[in-house]
């Protein structure tokens, strides 16, 4: 095999009814100089055996590890560790690339100097087939530089697979030990490892299947208190970087938004939390580590009034925190969710 321009990193943990579909898009990648690893993660279905008759099948295109349990954020920093591409992207499972994912994705990086390329990407009803939302198009084609005075990088698509990164960067990173905002925490840590320049494509390269069992109603108050643990990791990362007071407007920002907005809204559903006390643990938290939240440029009216929609909801919500009434927030955001029907996008 000639040099490796992709590797595609895909944990295996169960789903034996959608890793063929999976596998054979992968497979059957456009661009020949890849590796795909599959790593099994202690699964109990026939998933394992599902895997190695593909690398028998492929054995210069398929690799197989085969691990103990140990979540979906292990398998993929296993992954990491054995991919010896330029270039690394991490694939789950159950969804399905197009298989010209890795060929425009490496020409894109490539003919640009990136470091990390996008594509666009679509959500799709499991059951039903239906594409509920395209995503990450609205960019065109485009590069930007990585600048921590441009809150650009924080609402920068997190997701690991619509994208691809330069594997000299990350290479030394691992994935935080727990679930959900994982992609988030790689992707940050990745800007401040190294990563400079970013390239857009705004072709719909990935199909992102949505199942019943999503993370949206089942975050509890174990999460929020992860989520606060391994964001003082990452500040604490970036005071021995060097790089924390530059970059700490952008960190303060980023914790506002996943947990001040998007996991208060989602362990709301839990019927055991104590929102009261949550919030009021959360605004603490935010004042004592991250203390420019609260009157950071980027929630400023002018900042974000400009902008539309999204941000001025994310002005809004700001206020209300200010104005020590977040519950009131939390209530809004069910009543379009669970009434209006209205997905609000943080």
């Amino acid at each position: 095999m000639s040099e490796v321009k992709v590797s595609i990193v895909v944990p295996i943990y169960n789903l034996e009814k959608y890793i063929p579909r999976c596998l054979d898009a992968l497979v059957n990648q456009t661009l020949e100089e890849i590796e795909i690893l599959c790593v099994d993660d202690g699964s109990k279905d026939s998933a394992p055996q599902i895997i190695e008759d593909y690398k028998a099948k492929y054995p210069n295109k398929v690799k197989t590890f085969h691990k103990e349990n140990g979540g979906e954020w292990s398998a993929r920093t296993y992954g990491l560790k054995q991919a010896i591409g330029e270039y690394v992207g991490f694939i789950d499972s159950d969804d399905v690339p197009e298989v010209t994912w890795a060929e425009k994705l490496y020409e894109a990086a490539k003919k640009n100097g990136a470091d990390i390329a996008f594509s666009g990407y679509d959500r799709v009803d499991l059951d039903t087939g239906k594409t509920v939302s395209v995503e990450m198009t609205q960019y065109g084609t485009m590069n930007k530089e990585v600048d921590f005075n441009d809150d650009f990088i924080v609402y920068a698509n997190p997701s690991l697979w619509n994208k691809i990164y330069r594997r000299e960067i990350v290479k030394d990173l691992e994935f935080l030990p727990f679930r959900g905002c994982n992609d988030t925490l790689f992707l940050i840590h990745s800007y401040m490892s190294g990563v400079k320049k970013l390239t857009f494509i705004p072709d719909v390269l990935y199909h992102y299947y949505l199942r019943s069992s999503s993370q949206i109603h089942s975050l509890n108050t174990k999460d929020i208190e992860n989520l606060k643990k391994y964001f003082l990791v990452t500040k604490e990362n970036a005071q021995k970087l060097g790089i924390y007071d530059e970059f700490k407007e952008v960190l303060d920002v980023m914790v506002f938004l996943h947990l001040g907005i998007s996991w208060i809204y989602m362990v709301s559903y839990d019927k055991e939390a104590n929102m009261k006390e949550i919030l009021k643990d959360a605004v603490k938290y935010m004042d004592e580590n991250f203390p420019t939240w609260r009157k950071s440029k980027f929630f400023k009216m002018s900042h974000c009034f400009p902008k539309g929609f999204k941000f001025i909801a994310i002005w809004g919500v700001h206020l209300f925190y200010r104005l020590k009434l977040p519950i009131v927030y939390v209530w809004v955001n069910r009543f379009l969710t669970d009434v209006v029907k209205l997905e609000v996008k943080w």
